[in-house]
């Protein structure tokens, strides 16, 4: 009977989807079959419980296959999965990423290794090896430069699934990124769990504008490069620089917000104040007129009250925020905001939904500014692009995946912009 190659699944961010692929790899090389692989986020409880909900499903699809958890819920909450029926081993953040790892769990061998492997990651130290060249769409590939988080905002259970932060060295990222390159890629993502942190641990304690500078400096050939999710008060000045000056960079930042009330950050243990958040976005305007941001915020956190959350919807049209990632409050066992005083789940509903529907006119209103435009559209599949600010646009006839298309942008249909 022919060999299974394991089945993955992959709940969460971009970075679990990232490691699932650094995972499969390690699968491969280990001769590892019959398995099935759950990759499992733990940012709220909700995502926790799909995590379960997951797992029962696919056992029940796959009756005869060997269950492996991992991810940041088998992380920060190992118990809770070695207590399933459906689950043959658990295995950690840091462990999932471990060639060893991967051979002791080959068919002959996943009944004779320990069944819970999860170390302290607070103890890790080092980036993991598990660089990968072409994570991504044909057009776009994803780089990971940084891991984990020194911060301990009092929502977020994130830090003990992924540990302190660790950078990947400059060099290591530019020859990744060259490689990238030689491959055909045309845009390159850099993305971590707290990107703006990256350089911290290493000598000489560069910035992230340095990383930018660097490889937009080196890999002449890169036509576009892009950053994830950042935290807007910690950008240095030579990411100012970047927006200001280097068109390779992508004018496109995600902010990672949070709220728009200042007494709610403090309890947040946020780093920036309101008008923070206003002051950067301002300035990166100033910078570069054709920027646009998306942002998280969250809806509902514990003691919120309506004029709290009034300021974060101002704060959408203040930071001029286009593309909305809007959290509805989740209680995070072993979070200090899960002991504070809750606020009641229909206002929380309502909230986020009032927050979607701000987020959604903005959109509305920026694709419609786009109308009569030229934009240079990267070509996700032969039917969809998007713009150097991630719009998405739809073309009537079929175009090259992965390259590049001038386009004048002729309207907007059904949330997407038509040339």
């Amino acid at each position: 009977m022919a060999a299974k190659p394991p089945i993955f699944a992959t709940l969460g961010c971009r970075l679990n989807a990232y490691e699932t692929e650094a995972m499969k790899a390690l699968a491969d090389e280990a001769g590892v079959e019959g398995a099935v692989v759950v990759n499992t986020c733990a940012v709220t409880a909700e995502a926790v419980r799909k995590a379960r909900q997951e797992i029962r499903k696919l056992r029940r699809d796959n009756p005869d296959a060997k269950v492996i958890v991992t991810g940041c819920a088998a992380q920060t909450e190992p118990e809770t999965f070695a207590a399933m029926d459906e689950v043959d081993a658990v295995i950690g953040n840091h462990e999932k990423l471990s060639p060893a790892t991967w051979a002791g769990l080959a068919p002959d061998l996943i009944g004779q290794t320990e069944r819970v492997q999860v170390d302290d990651i607070m103890s890790v130290t080092e980036t993991a090896g598990h660089l990968i060249d072409g994570f991504g769409t044909r057009s776009r590939a994803y780089v990971q430069v940084q891991n984990g988080c020194d911060h301990r905002c009092t929502f977020c259970i994130i830090p003990y699934g992924r540990g302190n932060s660790r950078s990947v060295p400059a060099g290591v990222v530019v020859d990744q990124i060259k490689r990238l390159v030689d491959k055909g890629f045309n845009e390159v993502v850099l993305t971590g769990v707290d990107l703006t942190s990256w350089g911290a641990d290493l000598p000489g304690e560069p910035r992230l504008g340095d990383l930018v500078m660097r490889i937009l400096r080196l890999v002449p050939d890169l036509p576009r490069l892009r950053i994830s999710s950042i935290d807007s008060i910690e950008a240095d000045e030579n990411l100012m620089l970047a927006i200001a000056s280097e068109p390779r960079l992508m004018p496109h930042l995600h902010l990672s917000l949070q709220h728009g009330d200042d007494l709610i950050l403090k309890r947040m243990k946020r780093r920036h104040l309101r008008d923070d958040a206003i002051a950067f976005c301002e300035e990166a305007r100033r910078l570069r007129p054709d920027i646009t941001f998306g942002a998280d915020i969250i809806a509902g956190f514990p003691t919120e009250s309506e004029a709290h959350f009034e300021n974060s919807l101002k704060l959408v049209r203040d930071c001029d925020l286009t593309w909305l990632h809007v959290f509805p409050y989740s209680a995070r066992e072993g979070t200090p905001a899960a002991r504070m005083p809750a606020v009641d789940g229909r206002a929380i509903k309502d909230r986020a939904a009032r927050l979607r529907a701000a987020g959604s006119a903005q959109v509305a209103a920026h694709l419609a500014a786009q109308q009569g435009k030229t934009h240079a559209i990267l070509m996700e599949n032969p039917r969809m692009g998007r713009t150097e600010q991630f719009a998405e646009v739809a073309f009537g006839a079929d175009q090259v995946e992965g390259a590049i298309v001038e386009a004048q942008i002729k309207g907007v249909l059904d949330g997407q912009l038509i040339v």
